[in-house]
């Protein structure tokens, strides 16, 4: 007679032991920033009484995206201040924060107020991201006449709103907010 092997099949439930466990450890946050680019190519330029573009570049030296819903503004009596140079290297002369009345479109009284983006901008990770604020500048009737020709610095934003985490990276670059 042949010998003959059995096999038999069993299914095994195995437990975890008291004590295992796993070690894993967040990445450092570091803030953005949004500068004024140099050479701007807005489409929309100030006049009294009117809106314009503004043109800035976020950065993001995070190893994730950072997408940004909204925008935190200065109250409406900061102003902007002029320079006769792209660079914002050239004060020009009698168009200074204190008379050029030009500042943020929407901006509101004594407090500073959030504006959501109508669409929000995703910067990639390690990377920055030009952008056009469409009639997102004012300039007040009053703005005087060593106002024109002018480039204004911007007041800086107070804070934005915004979430890390995997996203795309925005390829538009024009966007404004909601009043």
């Amino acid at each position: 007679m042949a010998g003959s092997i059995a096999f038999a099949v069993t299914n095994w439930t195995v437990g975890l032991g008291s004590g295992s466990s796993g070690q894993a450890q967040s990445g450092s946050i570091t803030n953005i920033t949004i500068t004024a680019i140099a050479a701007p190519s807005a489409t929309n330029l100030l006049y009294p009484g009117g809106t314009g573009d503004v043109v800035a570049k976020i950065t993001n030296p995070n190893a994730f995206p950072v997408t940004i819903t909204a925008v935190n503004l200065p109250t409406n009596l900061i102003f902007a201040g002029g320079f006769s140079d792209s660079a914002l290297a050239t004060p020009q002369t009698g168009c200074t924060t204190t008379t050029s009345a030009v500042g943020w479109s929407f901006a509101t009284g004594t407090t500073a107020s959030t504006h959501t983006l109508t669409t929000p901008i995703t910067v990639g990770a390690s990377s920055n991201f030009t952008v056009t604020f469409v009639n997102d500048a004012s300039m007040a009737l009053t703005t005087p006449l060593a106002c024109v020709s002018t480039f204004f610095s911007m007041p800086s934003f107070t804070g934005v709103v915004a979430t890390a985490g995997a996203a795309t990276s925005t390829v538009a670059t024009t966007d404004a907010w909601t009043s």
